[in-house]
């Protein structure tokens, strides 16, 4: 009600201050002085204002609005707190992630030089095989060359002794001799 009051005031204040300024020589009461039209024609406007509460109706549309532009405020407000509440999520995930990378670069690393210290183990057991099987192999044709060496010096010896006894041996000879062997030979065998 203190608006009402408010617009009582202004209109009693512009009906007292009217006269001064009335039109012509006319009185200010008078339906003749356009003046006291226009502020009765005002006050019947205020009062038809004033019977349809159109200020109450205008102050409770400014309250809506008010209302609405508040809660659109808080509604911002929570949206602006949700939004650095996901924010700080996301960062904290983003610094998770970059850790998890690391860790898995660093343990990548680990298994790149553990598999690289493996692999120069495996090969030097490798070549150390191979340079085994390499003597081993040296070894094998070593002992091939000297049987065949010797081998082949019993051949060309008993060439050279066969050559020897039989211009040296009479028939005689050789026959007691092969003779001799077969017995030897029966011996052996039984």
């Amino acid at each position: 009600m203190s608006d009402m009051n408010r617009i009582m005031t202004i209109a009693a204040a512009s009906l007292f201050a009217s006269p001064a300024l009335a039109a012509g020589d006319k009185p200010f009461f008078s339906l003749a002085n356009t003046d006291f039209v226009v502020t009765i024609g005002f006050l019947v406007f205020i009062g038809v204002l004033l019977y349809f509460k159109v200020p109450t109706l205008i102050l409770g549309m400014l309250d809506k609005r008010a209302e609405g532009i508040k809660s659109e405020l808080n509604e911002a407000k929570a949206l602006r707190e949700e939004a650095q509440a996901l924010l700080a999520s996301y960062e904290r995930r983003q610094r998770e992630v970059q850790e998890q990378a690391d860790r898995i670069i660093a343990h990548a690393k680990e298994e790149a030089v553990l598999a690289g210290e493996q692999a120069r183990a495996d090969l030097e057991r490798s070549i150390a095989r191979r340079l085994a099987a390499a003597e081993d192999q040296i070894a094998s044709a070593q002992a091939s060359a000297v049987k065949e060496v010797r081998d082949r010096a019993i051949a060309v010896a008993i060439k050279a002794a066969r050559d020897v006894v039989a211009r040296q041996m009479t028939a005689k000879d050789a026959a007691k001799s092969i003779d001799d062997a077969i017995a030897e030979v029966g011996q052996k065998l039984h």
